[in-house]
């Protein structure tokens, strides 16, 4: 594992299962040893995190973490550097135990997913003899991004992707449950679009099924990109303020259940405005909000704006 050398020229220390948790001249015997394992680990779980894993190298990897080959997994992906405050030594309050390590792309790795790793073990060994569904987790360091593997327990994904919420990490994309070792690499993926699916510039932590239209816009950039110049066309014309105005009402009405009084009340104007302002997207646009196959187009189109880097 390289380490980052601090002002006062001290390298820091894995500690308790390669978390970095104190700092001295060399590492004692015991952190090389756990040092030397890392790098093992890595070089199982990268290739099962790039995908395409042979069950030979699946079945040698679950021996040599001590991770069931069959049990609830998630991957985790960050946009950024997790915090601090995530890098903890032991056990958390849920009980999870984490690796930490810097991860390098492999050869023959798919885009954007790690290859050969180096990884850290958590504070608690994991032994061949972990139950099925026992809590435990490995992360890799890729580039910006922060990509984890974790075995979850009785709390599941969502409490997991609010733990990271609870601690500022993010943005990040959590993939859904996958049933084994071997599914990582799918995972990873879904995990990787889910963290797109966040609106920039954001701190989100969001789980892939909270966000399957918008995974789905995502993964087809130029699909997205046509649905909303053929609905919002006209909208796009409009100066900066006008623009962002009926885009504003539009999102309220939708976060009020279709409800013009709410939506007035919320954005602080008569509700006549409020109709006014619906009435003339829909000529803008040539779809009506009251017929259910035009809303669609007009809720899509608002996601992909949303996921848009410009403003509205």
């Amino acid at each position: 594992m390289h380490a980052h050398r601090r002002r006062d020229g001290r390298a820091p220390v894995a500690g308790a299962g390669g978390i970095l948790v104190g700092h001295q001249e060399r590492p004692d015997p015991g952190t090389e040893r756990r040092m030397r394992r890392g790098t093992r680990y890595g070089a199982l779980l990268g290739p099962l995190l790039a995908g395409g894993a042979t069950p030979d190298l699946v079945t040698r990897a679950a021996r040599g973490l001590g991770l069931p080959e069959r049990g609830r997994y998630a991957v985790v992906v960050l946009g950024t550097p997790v915090p601090d405050a995530v890098v903890a030594e032991g056990p958390d309050v849920d009980g999870a135990r984490w690796w930490w390590g810097s991860a390098e792309a492999s050869p023959g790795a798919v885009e954007g997913s790690p290859g050969a790793a180096e990884f850290s073990p958590g504070s608690a060994e994991a032994s061949p003899g972990s139950a099925k569904g026992s809590p435990g987790a490995a992360e890799a360091r890729e580039g910006g991004r922060q990509v984890a593997v974790v075995l979850l327990g009785p709390a599941g994904a969502a409490r997991a992707a609010a733990r990271l919420r609870e601690l500022g990490a993010g943005p990040g994309g959590v993939s859904p449950v996958v049933g084994s070792l071997a599914e990582l690499g799918a995972a990873r993926r879904l995990a990787g679009t889910a963290l797109l699916t966040c609106e920039p510039g954001s701190r989100e932590i969001v789980r892939l099924d909270e966000r399957l239209p918008a995974a789905l816009l995502v993964s087809r950039p130029e699909l997205s990109t046509r649905l909303l110049a053929e609905v919002f066309g006209p909208l796009l014309t409009l100066v900066p303020a006008e623009r962002s105005l009926l885009v504003e009402t539009l999102e309220a009405w939708l976060e009020c259940g279709g409800s013009v009084g709410r939506a007035a009340s919320r954005l602080g104007c008569h509700r006549n405005t409020v109709f006014n302002r619906l009435r003339r997207l829909e000529r803008l646009t040539a779809r009506s909000l009251s017929r259910p196959r035009e809303l669609v187009d007009l809720v899509l189109a608002l996601e992909v704006l949303r996921l848009s880097s410009a403003p509205p």
